[in-house]
């Protein structure tokens, strides 16, 4: 059983307007609101947050581990003894994840990382850093069948603190993310536990994550609906959002709402009614019904109106199926995703928003949350 509300999983990446103007000289007789950083800072900024990523991302590539060499830093910048410390910590965290890829039968021969600071402002002697990061991995041909990457956008909030000569000391790191992690990302996401409202929902069978699973192959077009046009649309807009439809990365997360863009340009029909009532499910150009954008309600409305059926093992989806995770096991789903590619062996490549993501393996999703309970959906 599970409470009965709006709860769209979680939020995506939000977006974030350059700052604008020219940039502000920080000074430390500043007064007490937040200020512009001025180039120079901002530059040594994009520098440390360009490392300190980087190197988690070479973290999970064992051909570029410790290319970097000394911890990062400048002049300008660097890391506190305590952020050292832990983002060590962080490091040694990916490269057990990378072991645990690699025993799930995954490895990346390359990684390149990317960082925009997207808003720099100094109060005082404190700096507050919001970048994104662009992430693309290249996927090591162990099987011969896999993609040739995987891709992701995330947004970082950074605190540093400044110290005497004009240098910078970065003091933490913090995800503006609440989907799952990011595969360089060592960090859990974090849930919120909700409390059960006593009434029953067709809530759906967990599946098993056993790998191999016995296939369940479906046709890809000439049925009822279009699983390739699915999956090319996810493909299309997994970072640049169609504009013919509204964001929900403010309103609790974007990832269901997406997953019902793909549904819906495969040939999913709309059911119209109530928006509140979980056996309807449909989007215009100002409302939608909460079936659309919640995962939980999606959920309801895909099994009462046998729009799909739960698979018995995560590994038998195909492309155009769907995945959610309840993270922390209270009953509650959190989180939807869309597979886009299927390999010859199996693996399934999963495309979606909260984190905007492209062909995130399914291995990958288990590394980084093996005490997860999965839903698979045969759509």
């Amino acid at each position: 059983m599970i409470p009965k509300r709006f709860r769209p999983a979680f939020i995506a990446a939000l977006t974030v307007a350059l700052t604008s103007g020219s940039f502000l000289a920080y000074s430390a007789s500043a007064g007490s609101g937040p200020e512009a950083a001025d180039r120079a800072a901002t530059d040594a900024f994009a520098r440390i947050a360009d490392d300190v990523l980087s190197r988690r991302s070479e973290a999970l590539v064992e051909e570029q581990q410790g290319r970097r060499g000394a911890a990062p830093g400048s002049s300008k910048a660097g890391l506190s003894a305590k952020f050292k410390k832990d983002e060590d910590t962080a490091l040694s965290s990916l490269r057990s994840r990378k072991t645990r890829l690699a025993e799930l039968g995954e490895a990346y021969s390359g990684a390149d990382t990317r960082v925009t600071v997207e808003r720099a402002t100094v109060t005082g002697g404190r700096a507050t850093v919001l970048v994104t990061e662009d992430t693309k991995l290249t996927y090591k041909k162990l099987r011969g069948d896999e993609p040739e990457t995987t891709d992701f956008r995330t947004r970082y909030e950074l605190k540093l603190t400044s110290k005497k000569g004009g240098r910078w000391e970065l003091d933490s790191v913090k995800s503006q993310e609440n989907g799952p992690v990011a595969v360089n990302e060592p960090v859990a996401a974090k849930v919120n536990t909700v409390k059960d409202d006593g009434n029953q929902y067709p809530d759906g069978t967990p599946a098993a994550t056993k790998y191999p699973a016995t296939p369940k192959p479906k046709a890809k077009t000439g049925g009822a609906y279009d699983y390739n046009a699915m999956a090319k649309y996810a493909e299309k807009y997994w970072s640049n959002y169609n504009p013919q439809y509204r964001k929900f990365n403010g309103a609790g997360g974007d990832c269901t709402n997406f997953i019902s863009q793909a549904l819906k340009a495969g040939g999913w029909k709309p059911v119209p009614g109530s928006s509140s009532d979980y056996r309807n499910w449909w989007y215009d150009g100002s409302r939608q019904s909460d079936s659309w954008v919640g995962a939980n309600e999606w959920a309801w409305f895909t099994l009462s109106n046998k729009r799909a059926a739960n698979l018995a093992n995560v590994y038998q989806m195909d492309v155009g199926d769907v995945l959610q995770v309840d993270f922390n096991k209270d009953g509650s789903k959190d989180h939807s995703m869309m597979v886009t590619y299927r390999s010859g062996n199996g693996m399934p490549y999963l495309t979606y928003h909260s984190t905007n993501t492209y062909r995130k393996s399914l291995a990958s999703i288990l590394a980084s949350y093996p005490d997860a309970r999965y839903f698979a959906y045969r759509t």
